[in-house]
């Protein structure tokens, strides 16, 4: 197993873990608040670990391996959240087997607080996803889907917000857009909304109205892109009250978050942690008493 440790001053910490070892955080840095985001995306219904014979990704991932490691990390520090970006299903037999039962209770174990929806968690059409829901103990947060006149209506939030040790955490979802992506009669009549438009509403009124100290974006709209499609970092740039972008769909490993300036010119992160479940994201964000986010960070990454 290759080791890089990459050690950076940003506004928050950052640790990638291949789900075949474990990571830490050595450092002492000055602050009132710590908080915590562990994340996921396009897991797709890898529950088992890969195995020996499995090429750069033997013995890694798994959800057994995700738990132990979820649940080290919640010892460090309670004030931890545990995010998906969407795409939990597809991929494996226990998807065509139990369409997604299997995949939602897990992560009810693990105590996910929210995830959004990507196109292949309309594999099963909205009826299949209503189905499943009794299944998932935790909110799906799509901001920029419109589930009106559907059986998913009412079924999902615009956005949620959490407080930890009095830190207050707003998230909002952003799906892609699904014609041309999903089979029209697996999505019916939900309606795709422009997903600038929406995260300018959504990080507004979470930043400014609901006065939350920090701001999240689950995304399942891809890293980037060399055309014109809206993707995490443009939607990084057009904006100006997210701090940080959860990123999915394009299965982009990413060995530390990217910095983006806003419209304001304030940092953005944007983090993605590749797909199936081999790594589990993780920032730490540190505040001082007034709740602005501190310059203190390390940075481990373990391969």
């Amino acid at each position: 197993m290759k080791r890089r440790d990459f050690i950076q001053n940003t506004a928050a910490a950052t640790a990638f873990v291949g789900l075949g070892g474990l990571s830490s955080l050595s450092f002492k840095p000055t602050y009132e608040k710590h908080i915590t985001i562990l994340h996921t995306n396009d897991v797709h219904s890898h529950i088992e670990a890969f195995g020996p014979e499995d090429g750069r990704n033997a013995n890694m991932g798994g959800v057994a391996r995700r738990a132990t490691l979820i649940e080290k990390i919640r010892k460090e520090n309670p004030n931890t959240l545990l995010l998906d970006a969407g795409d939990i299903f597809q991929g494996t037999p226990y998807f065509n087997f139990y369409g997604g039962e299997v995949e939602f209770k897990l992560m009810s174990k693990l105590k996910y607080d929210a995830s959004t929806l990507g196109n292949h968690d309309f594999d099963n059409g909205l009826d299949g996803l209503h189905a499943q829901l009794p299944h998932a103990n935790f909110d799906f947060i799509c901001s920029n889907y419109d589930f009106s006149n559907t059986i998913m209506e009412g079924k999902t939030k615009a956005y949620r917000i959490i407080q930890k040790d009095g830190v207050k955490i707003g998230i909002f979802g952003l799906g892609v857009e699904l014609q041309g992506l999903v089979n029209k009669q697996l999505y019916k009549e939900t309606k795709y909304l422009d997903p600038i438009e929406i995260a300018t509403d959504m990080s507004s009124t979470l930043k400014n109205d609901e006065k939350c100290d920090l701001v999240i974006c689950l995304s399942h709209l891809g890293y980037k892109y060399d055309n014109l499609k809206i993707s995490d970092i443009k939607i990084a740039e057009s904006t100006q009250n997210i701090d940080l972008i959860i990123g999915g769909h394009t299965h982009t490993f990413l060995e530390k978050p990217t910095t983006v300036k806003n419209k304001a010119g304030k940092n953005v992160l944007v983090n993605q942690v590749g797909c199936y479940g081999l790594y589990l994201g993780r920032i730490d964000f540190f505040l001082d008493s007034n709740k602005n986010v501190t310059s203190k960070s390390n940075k481990l990454a373990i391969r």
